[in-house]
Formats: structure tokens, sequence, C-alpha cells
């Protein structure tokens, strides 16, 4: 980091002894806040994937009474309704922390003590949101 002083040079105030040598990643601990901003972004790309899944499905469904029943037909199987799960589970994670990242974005559980609490508090909403997904869908 370089600050400006009064004769208008740029000095150096990072002292390079105290930087470390040899970063070592897995000693690194990130925070649940930072896990959870990680994991948020990866369920939006899965999502953007899986639409392709689920919009395949949908037209199949809607091109004949024919394929509706087809597409009825393989929702019996488990792995369909595993996949089916999967997915939904990833939007109920995307959906409750996208609305924590909103309400981040209002200014509000912006101290990490806050954050972590309500990463925390969004897992457990996830989770039982995934839960009551489970029991729908079986």
């Amino acid at each position: 980091m370089f600050l400006l002083d009064n004769g208008h040079k740029w000095i150096n105030i990072v002292n390079k002894q105290s930087r470390p040598v040899n970063l070592q990643l897995q000693s690194i601990r990130l925070p649940v806040n930072a896990v959870a901003s990680i994991l948020h972004r990866i369920s939006g790309v899965v999502i953007f994937f899986a639409l392709a899944i689920l919009l395949s499905l949908l037209a199949k469904s809607l091109g004949s009474a024919d394929g509706f029943a087809m597409v009825a037909s393989w929702f019996d199987s488990f792995f369909v309704k595993l996949i089916i799960w999967l997915i939904s589970a990833v939007f109920c994670y995307h959906l409750v922390f996208g609305i924590r990242h909103m309400i981040m974005d209002c200014g509000y559980w912006e101290e990490l003590a806050s954050a972590n609490s309500s990463a925390r508090i969004c897992l457990i909403v996830a989770l039982v949101l995934v839960i009551l997904m489970g029991i729908i869908i079986w």
C-alpha cells in the first residue's frame, strides 16, 4: 500500500520482512460468510445449467399428449426424482442466500459477527426448505 506524503512522493508503508514467504493455502480458514457467498455463486451457475434440463422436460411435455405421458412416467423413476430434488435444493439455497445478499446490500449484516450468524441462519432455513422439497417430491 502506498501513501502520499507532504512532498507528494509515494512511500511504501508495507514492511516487506513481515510478509509471508510461503503462503499455506490449506491453513487459511474462511469464515462461514465467505463460504456461503462462494456457494451462492456456484449455485447460480448450477441453476443456469439445470434450466436446460428443466426446459427440455417442459418442451417435451408440452409437445403432445404422448410427450406429456412420457415425461410423467419418467417422474416415477428414483433417478429423475433425485435430479429434480437436487435442482430444487440448489434453487432453495440460491433463493435464501440471494435474499440475504439483498438485505446485506441494504446495509444490514455487514459486520463479520452478524454476517456469520445470518449465514448460519440462512443455511438452516435453506436446509428446512430442501427437506420440505424432498417430502413434496417423494
